[in-house]
């Protein structure tokens, strides 16, 4: 078990270090319906990661065979690790200018009036189908079928995989829920920076994690 988290954590805190719903769910939380909306959006993210994860978990083909990991991990981490850095590079491409000011994603600006089933769609969209974050998981529940365990023991590491990817969603949630408006500031102020820096946060870590799942791929391939 020690193995797979050490494994799949940079996975993990790369899902977990997504400047965009990290900034989403902090507007969230300054918006009128915070108590409700805050809560279902973690809800949607929580169960958008376990739903992706749970699927590579069931694909045939990718659990370990005598203690190493498959031949069809390897594919997947290979292709995983191309496509995040071509998505790293995009990202570095596109980030703003000195001086320029990030333009706010669309849906932000609808988030004060964002129902319940609104927001809790929103996060299951930005942790389970957003391709940054869908990729990240794939590696990481990929990374847990290749570590060799039990299928009980695979789906408790999974669910070590969406809480660490999740501290940083669930953090403000429940900050929020204890401390009420006190925090306000600090969350806007957090949302400015997330929203400016988020094309460079989002392009270095993915270099980082995509050199890893290709050493990882060469590593089992070869």
């Amino acid at each position: 078990m020690g193995d797979a988290i050490g494994g799949f954590l940079p996975y993990a805190v790369g899902v977990a270090i997504s400047p965009v719903p990290i900034a989403g769910v902090l507007l969230m939380l300054v918006s009128k319906r915070a108590r409700t909306n805050g809560p279902m959006f973690l809800l949607g993210w929580l169960v958008g990661l376990a739903v992706v994860g749970v699927v590579v978990l069931l694909i045939p083909g990718l659990q370990a065979g005598g203690g190493e990991p498959s031949t069809a991990t390897g594919i997947v981490k290979g292709v995983l690790g191309l496509l995040l850095l071509l998505v790293g590079i995009r990202a570095w491409r596109s980030r703003p200018a000195a001086g320029q000011e990030a333009k706010m994603p669309g849906w932000m600006e609808k988030i004060d009036g964002m129902s319940a089933f609104a927001a809790l769609g929103m996060g299951f969209l930005l942790s389970g189908l957003n391709p940054k974050n869908l990729l990240l998981a794939v590696g990481g529940a990929a990374t847990i079928t290749a570590s060799g365990l039990t299928t009980s023991q695979e789906y408790v590491a999974l669910a070590v995989f969406v809480g660490i990817a999740s501290l940083t969603i669930l953090v403000p949630v429940v900050g929020y829920l204890i401390m009420g408006e006190r925090g306000e500031r600090g969350m806007m102020s957090a949302k400015d920076w997330l929203i400016q820096n988020n094309q460079t946060v989002m392009s270095v870590l993915l270099l980082v994690v995509s050199v890893a799942l290709i050493g990882d791929a060469i590593e089992i391939l070869f």
